[in-house]
């Protein structure tokens, strides 16, 4: 377990180092280096944990923050194509067609066509705030909480990890009260008997209590079986995009899964390159079930003990 730990702190930190270095040079050997393993090993920590090699997942971030550039500023495509190290203006445009199926030209005309009518230079940077990409609800999610009239969720073509778009979850008001969550439920059939994760990227601006992903595995008449929402290591603040895991037990008696993403109070989080994974029992468990368990038997009957210090 301890291992497991050390080994996701590293990929953290690569990951943080990635984001604050994509328009300079990045490779195997650096990264390695700055996490203090072989090539060979961190190569293989690196995908296991992320799902990819350090190089396809820098070539993706790279095409994901051209994208954004793309849409939020006026630059030239070859301006934008060297700035994120790619030789050319022709390789830029092989590569980002493979990833978007459109040239950069097509990429930034389309959806601009679909987020505005822009007329001038100076009324896009007088929209800019309220350009914020695709904004409307994504499809499959559904917005709860305990005071939903709080919050917001929708699709951001600005704010972007990998593809085209990330959802989002903010709260409207300074003084947003209770917690507002994006989530989706799903039936567990495809994963009885197994241990689950859920991975994906988060970033958060300005939260001021906390926020989190969750994931719930739910049996019959509504029974709890699993749960974690990461309160034991909530999100605050302002942060870039980093990784993070929940695993949890899907047992055979398990009818649906539920997850998503939760803020409490005010702030903004995006969410986005979610995934699903069954993994080996040698990977921990991260259930809140861990820190709330219930005693062998009951304690201090004749209040008599002393608290622990």
């Amino acid at each position: 377990m301890v291992q497991a730990v050390v080994y996701s702190e590293t990929v953290n930190r690569t990951l943080s180092y990635i984001e604050a270095h994509l328009k300079e040079e990045l490779n195997l050997e650096i990264l390695a280096e700055r996490a203090a393993f072989s090539m060979y090993h961190f190569h293989r920590i690196f995908q296991a944990q992320v799902g990819m090699p350090p190089a396809d997942y820098i070539r993706r971030r790279r095409l994901s923050s051209a994208a954004c550039s793309l849409l939020g500023t006026e630059r030239r495509i070859l301006d934008i194509a060297l700035e994120y190290r790619f030789d050319s203006q022709e390789s830029f445009t092989r590569s980002f067609k493979r990833m978007f199926l459109m040239t950069p030209g097509q990429y930034r005309s389309y959806y601009r066509t679909l987020t505005m009518q822009k007329e001038s230079e100076a009324e896009m940077a007088e929209q800019a705030d309220q350009m914020n990409a695709l904004q409307g609800e994504p499809r499959g999610w559904m917005l709860t909480g305990t005071n939903t009239g709080d919050y917001e969720m929708g699709v951001d073509r600005l704010e972007v990890h990998h593809g085209k778009s990330s959802g989002y979850l903010r709260s409207l008001t300074e003084r947003a009260s209770g917690f507002g969550t994006m989530m989706q439920m799903f039936k567990a059939d495809a994963y009885l008997g197994s241990r689950l994760r859920l991975s994906g990227f988060v970033k958060t601006e300005q939260v001021r209590d906390w926020c989190g992903l969750w994931l719930r595995i739910d049996g019959k008449d509504h029974d709890v079986l699993g749960f974690d929402n990461m309160s034991g290591r909530p999100i605050r603040g302002t942060t870039g995009w980093s990784r993070y895991s929940l695993v949890l037990d899907v047992p055979k008696e398990s009818v649906a899964i539920a997850f998503g993403v939760l803020l409490n109070g005010s702030g903004r989080v995006w969410i986005d390159s979610l995934q699903f994974d069954t993994v080996s029992l040698q990977v921990p468990v991260t259930s809140l079930e861990e820190v709330n368990a219930l005693p062998d038997a009951p304690v201090n009957l004749n209040f008599e003990e002393e608290p622990d210090q």
